[in-house]
Formats: C-alpha cells, structure tokens, sequence
C-alpha cells in the first residue's frame, strides 16, 4: 500500500441545530472536525475561519486509524467506535433536529475499483435516517 490511502470515510452529523459538545458527549469521542452554525472554526489546515459556519457538523474521520484502501474497514471502524447500532440513535437524530451520513473517499484513477459498502451497512444507515455517500476521484 501506498502511503496516500484510496479509501477512507467520515461519520457526519450536519444540521442548523448541531451543538458539537452535545455529540461529543453522546458518543464519548472527541471530533476530527467540528462548527456550529454562526461561530468561527478551525479549518483543516489549523487557521481560523475567516467567515462564521453556515451550517453546524460533527465530524469523525477513519482515516488517521484505519489503513485499507479498501471502505469496510473504514466504515466498520466508525460504526464500532460511534456505537451507531444503538437502539436511541435514530430518535436522537429526530429529536435534535440533525441528519447524519458517511461521507466516503474513493480514489479510483485506475478505472477499475469498485466501493465496498457492504448491505448490512446501508440498511443500518437506512434505519437511522441516514445516507452513506461516495465521493469519487478519477
């Protein structure tokens, strides 16, 4: 494997009412990327925005600990560590206003590489009100 990985994922919750302490506590994990809506935040390369948040996210990403270029692992690593098979999860989501997906990279230059998304994974994300969505690099 190369050192750039052709794979990885992010769980995101996105939404107007998105208060990042709210999920931070709910899922006892420190976000990899977090705004509310209104306030300044830290942007991917460590500077502040120079513009408020138009919309507040929660954000976790497999990248930092999953090496695959493959998306199962990515995805079964963010589903074990955010425990997202739990029975309140979707009445949360509902309940806080917010919707949630996973955000996928898929490197495929190559022409040839087919994302892995196991079945029982989108129907999990069904059931919460969520997507899973591929974000393809040619």
């Amino acid at each position: 494997m190369t050192d750039h990985q052709l794979a990885h994922a992010t769980f995101h919750v996105m939404g107007d009412a998105v208060i990042p302490q709210f999920w931070t506590d709910y899922f006892g994990v420190s976000p990899s990327s977090a705004i509310t809506k209104g306030e300044s935040f830290t942007t991917p390369s460590g500077r502040v925005s120079r513009t408020p948040g138009r919309v507040g996210l929660w954000a976790v990403a497999s990248k930092p600990f999953v090496r695959s270029n493959e998306l199962e692992p990515h995805l079964r690593f963010l589903i074990e560590r955010l425990n997202l098979t739990r029975p309140d999860l979707r009445e949360t989501l509902e309940r806080e206003g917010v919707k949630v997906r996973f955000w996928c990279y898929w490197d495929n230059e190559s022409g040839d590489r087919v994302p892995d998304v196991p079945d029982d994974i989108r129907t999990m994300m069904e059931a919460i009100g969520g997507t899973v969505e591929i974000d393809e690099y040619r």
